[in-house]
């Protein structure tokens, strides 16, 4: 049996790569929504290439809990749930508590003062996009510190998805509002009290609003909003 080429199967790595990205930039920014079929023939055109890396784009979709592989039925945008919704949550805040307790001691002035912009930025942004870029510059400017690339990883996995969900529950309406609890975090950590920024940031993941939100899908009825 003849074994396929290295060359041929990197570059096929790479374009499935390619597609994975933008088609979860998609879905995350809600353009594809739950439940929407994805077509192997018309992604396969839309990028000029073969069904081989579309369906390990596909794969890599699945892996990332944005698609979902049904018999007879295809590949489809994943649906969530409130139950989703708070199980990301809950694993945020473990994690980033986490990462920010081996952060802490590497934690500068410059980047504290950095993540107090980032901070104002969000409270002054005019729509959930800009408001959300700015949110993750925020956590990610205190936890990068940390040096553990896997833990990163996983977090920005997650923060993926709680961007997912804000951008359905947000798609109506955006209100700007201050965010006393980056502030209160960032005081904590200006006075070396990490268990005290910990127990924030915590709170601050986990919480889950009372905004009543309804996503185009209809599968997510209930009140909820993803802050942090």
């Amino acid at each position: 049996m003849t074994e396929q080429p290295a060359a041929p199967r990197q570059k096929n790595d790479t374009i499935a790569a390619q597609i994975s990205k933008i088609l979860s930039q998609r879905i995350i920014a809600g353009e594809l929504e739950p439940g929407a079929k994805l077509r192997q023939d018309h992604i396969a055109d839309e990028f000029g290439t073969s069904h081989v890396p579309v369906r390990e784009a596909f794969r890599r979709l699945e892996a990332q809990g944005l698609a979902v592989s049904e018999p007879r039925r295809g590949v489809r945008v994943a649906s969530f749930s409130l139950a989703e919704i708070r199980e990301v949550a809950e694993m945020r805040a473990a994690l980033e508590v986490l990462a920010l307790r081996h952060a802490a001691p590497h934690l500068t002035r410059a980047i504290l003062d950095e993540a107090e912009e980032a901070t104002h930025a969000g409270d002054n942004s005019s729509d959930v996009r800009s408001w959300e870029a700015a949110n993750r510059k925020f956590h990610r400017l205190l936890i990068t510190p940390c040096a553990m690339p896997r833990l990163l990883a996983t977090i920005d996995d997650l923060h993926d998805a709680s961007a997912r969900f804000l951008f359905v529950s947000w798609r109506a309406e955006w209100e700007a509002r201050t965010d006393h609890d980056h502030l209160a975090i960032l005081a904590a950590l200006r006075d070396g009290d990490v268990e005290q920024a910990a127990n924030i940031l915590t709170r601050h993941v986990q919480w889950i609003g009372r905004k009543p939100v309804t996503s185009p899908s209809g599968k997510v009825r209930d009140a909820f909003a993803i802050v942090g």
